[in-house]
């Protein structure tokens, strides 16, 4: 069976964004003036520690929160509030549990439609789940269930694909294996993806660019261009040199550093 490849996909510009809250009834900046760009088609990671606002940058593009100041575009068109397209992956996989794999890809489809089980067949494809289409999320593993969310999100072809740590809660191994899968899905699809993580690792090894975050208030410090070919190597000596560029980044100024190649 040939895959039916999804071909939406957008520019999404993030202008000047900067979000508070209250907090003992004063505002606290969670956000402060920023700025990406990202190409259609291409994959990008946010980087940085625990409560920079990287999470809270991710639902303020995909319309789930409200920000303060800036200008967000989808396509040139302005992101008022959660849309199709524009998915969204969390860490939890949130399955329905009394459906099956197909039922839950198909999520607002009709399974009867022709074209609606063509397109379920072909995800479940994408995703490798053949044999899985009857099974229910208590089942299957971690990383299956996963990839159904991922599939049932990708059905409804968005043009921007959203994914806030969708493998922290998994085991090292599942990891590794997901995030391989999630590389081979954005290779066919080409679908642009902007991804939360904490793992240096995961950044590197899937992204075009990194954006590294600082805290309080969140802000980018440097976005860096990885320039590595497919497939990557994790115990290469250029996959090393870059995963020591982020963690300095991550740790202090790495301006200095030799080699470095840094957009600010």
């Amino acid at each position: 069976m040939k895959v039916i490849l999804v071909s939406s996909t957008g520019a999404l510009d993030i202008q000047d964004v900067s979000k508070s809250y209250i907090h003992e009834g004063q505002p606290k900046l969670v956000l402060s003036h920023i700025n990406v760009h990202v190409a259609p088609g291409e994959f990008i990671t946010v980087i940085g520690p625990s409560g920079c606002g990287k999470s809270t940058l991710l639902k303020i593009v995909a319309g789930l929160e409200s920000r303060d100041a800036g200008t967000l575009l989808l396509s040139n068109k302005p992101i008022t509030g959660p849309s199709q397209n524009k998915g969204v992956i969390f860490q939890e996989h949130r399955l329905f549990p009394w459906q099956t794999v197909e039922q839950n890809i198909a999520a607002d489809l009709s399974l009867k439609k022709s074209d609606a089980r063509q397109k379920v067949d072909a995800m479940i494809e994408l995703v490798r789940l053949q044999g899985f289409e009857k099974a229910y999320p208590k089942q299957i593993s971690g990383g299956m269930a996963q990839r159904v969310a991922i599939a049932r999100t990708l059905l409804r072809n968005p043009q921007v694909l959203l994914l806030d740590e969708p493998f922290g809660a998994l085991d090292a191994f599942t990891r590794t294996h997901m995030q391989e899968a999630l590389l081979d899905i954005w290779q066919i699809n080409q679908t642009t993806m902007l991804l939360v993580t904490h793992d240096i690792d995961e950044a590197v090894f899937l992204s075009n660019r990194i954006v590294v975050m600082d805290a309080q208030p969140g802000r980018i410090k440097h976005i860096l261009p990885v320039d590595l070919p497919h497939p990557r190597n994790r115990l290469s000596s250029a996959f090393q040199e870059l995963r020591t560029l982020v963690l300095r980044a991550l740790e202090h100024d790495p301006g200095n550093s030799k080699g470095a190649s840094w957009e600010i």
